[in-house]
């Protein structure tokens, strides 16, 4: 091989190695933005990363000509972009399509509406419902967002999360939806742990008057989280509610079997 050839093996594997450690760095930003919902400034996300500010500046111009990231209203801050959202779009229709037949079992199995929803922002997004086959029954609008403070598959996605988060994630005053509904950050946050205890969330009417529901969060093998809630009529909770969690979490474990889910 002669000296010229190896010159450009070398320059080639100098390109590959760079090109390697460019995608490193950016999946380090995409990671620490991922905390911080409403955003952080350049200097403070290049401490982070622990990269110089001029490279970080570089690599967040590159991910916001894909919308991958976006300019905050605050002093300049950036946050992760749209274009993330329509990746995780993608794979969530994927994986509604799989989850489906177990939320049908669920349904038949409790005669009761089942729902499929994630965390978006500080509100939950409904992506799937098999609704009740009784004339008295609780139905949301797919695509519809409820708050997550106050619902039981906001409550349990919101327990997953890191205590800050959560804080940060929260709307500066928490709204009385009814007369149960949890508005003091302390009692929240004291909910909260009990649902990483127990493993689900409970909304007792904390919503809607009328409407408790039981929730717990599914995770897939890549660590994606969705929430499987029942929502029903209160007049049918009372009595049911130990029930309604047994099947709800055996279903939740069916559905992580599915798609390859480990907790080791």
């Amino acid at each position: 091989m002669s000296p010229k050839a190896d010159t450009r093996a070398e320059k080639d594997e100098r390109d590959r190695s760079g090109g390697i450690q460019v995608i490193a760095r950016a999946g380090a930003i995409l990671r620490a933005l991922s905390g911080h919902p409403q955003g952080v400034s350049l200097s403070s996300l290049a401490k982070q990363v622990e990269l110089p500010r001029s490279t970080t500046h570089r690599i967040v111009t590159a991910l916001q000509a894909e919308d991958f990231v976006i300019g905050g209203s605050d002093g300049g801050r950036v946050r992760l972009g749209p274009g993330l959202v329509r990746l995780a779009a993608a794979e969530r229709l994927d994986l509604r399509a799989e989850v489906r037949p177990h939320l049908e079992e669920l349904s038949a199995r409790l005669t009761e509406t089942v729902d499929l929803a994630v965390l978006d922002g500080d509100a939950v997004l409904f992506l799937d419902q098999v609704a009740a086959p009784q004339r008295l029954r609780a139905v949301s609008v797919v695509g519809s967002h409820f708050p997550a403070y106050c619902t039981a598959n906001g409550k349990a996605l919101l327990a997953e999360l890191p205590l800050r988060t959560v804080q940060e994630l929260l709307p500066a005053r928490l709204e009385e939806r009814t007369p149960h509904t949890i508005t003091s950050r302390g009692a929240l946050e004291k909910e909260l742990g009990r649902v990483r205890r127990d493993g689900y969330a409970v909304d007792r009417e904390e919503h809607s008057l009328g409407i408790c529901a039981v929730g717990a969060v599914i995770h897939d093998s890549f660590g994606a989280e969705m929430a499987l809630t029942v929502p029903l009529p209160a007049q049918r909770f009372d009595g049911r509610e130990d029930e309604i969690v047994q099947a709800l979490l055996q279903t939740c474990a069916d559905v992580e079997r599915d798609l390859g889910y480990s907790a080791e």
